[in-house]
């Protein structure tokens, strides 16, 4: 099965109120004050799934489970999804009925915690399509720039600044210019014994 034809439930709540809302005044937000709220036109339970990329907000009956009203929502926050001016408990969500068919509607949790769970719940959703949108362009675009290359060059020195007490034949510290080349005997010496570096110090 196609990873986009998994659903995914990302949030639950049993309880939410919708409202019939009034046409949006132009250039001012919605206002929950202006739903009737004691009056709501219908009550449930909500669901938040996530199908690919989509997320879609359910509204179903609490016994029977039957769909009342879909939202789907491609991006969040935008307007598939808004918050009101006024509470931090109410929503306006756009419902389809899969032909073509939108409508605005009211949506509102009697608990802030409730209220906030479902934004968190859509906020990390987009938050994950963000990244796989990121890893899917670094799949497509690797990296191509050269790599790094610390190997030395010919003719290449470092200048390093070490104590020769455990050398031979040397008992002070002082500064010495090194090339590739002496850095890699240097490291070979320390792997001779005592007596090795002897016999080598006197030939």
């Amino acid at each position: 099965m196609e990873e986009s034809e998994y659903e995914s439930v990302l949030c639950v709540k049993p309880e939410v109120h919708v409202y019939r809302i009034p046409p949006r005044a132009t250039n001012r937000g919605y206002r929950a004050a202006e739903w009737q709220l004691d009056q709501p036109s219908w009550s449930g339970r909500l669901r938040i799934t996530a199908k690919g990329q989509v997320a879609y907000i359910k509204l179903e009956d609490r016994t029977s489970g039957e769909l009342f009203a879909q939202a789907p929502v491609d991006q969040f926050p935008g307007t598939a999804v808004e918050s009101v001016t006024d509470s931090s408990r109410y929503f306006v969500i756009r419902i389809e009925d899969g032909n073509g068919r939108r409508a605005f509607i009211g949506v509102g949790f009697g608990d802030r915690g409730d209220a906030f769970d479902f934004n968190v719940a859509l906020q990390d959703h987009f938050k994950w399509v963000k990244q796989q949108c990121e890893f899917a362009k670094q799949a497509q675009n690797p990296d191509q720039g050269p790599k790094l290359d610390l190997g030395f060059k010919e003719g290449q020195t470092i200048k390093l600044n070490i104590a020769l007490a455990s050398w031979p034949l040397r008992e002070n510290t002082g500064q010495i210019q090194w090339t590739g080349w002496d850095v890699m005997l240097g490291l070979s010496w320390r792997k001779l014994t005592f007596n090795e570096r002897l016999l080598w110090a006197r030939t």
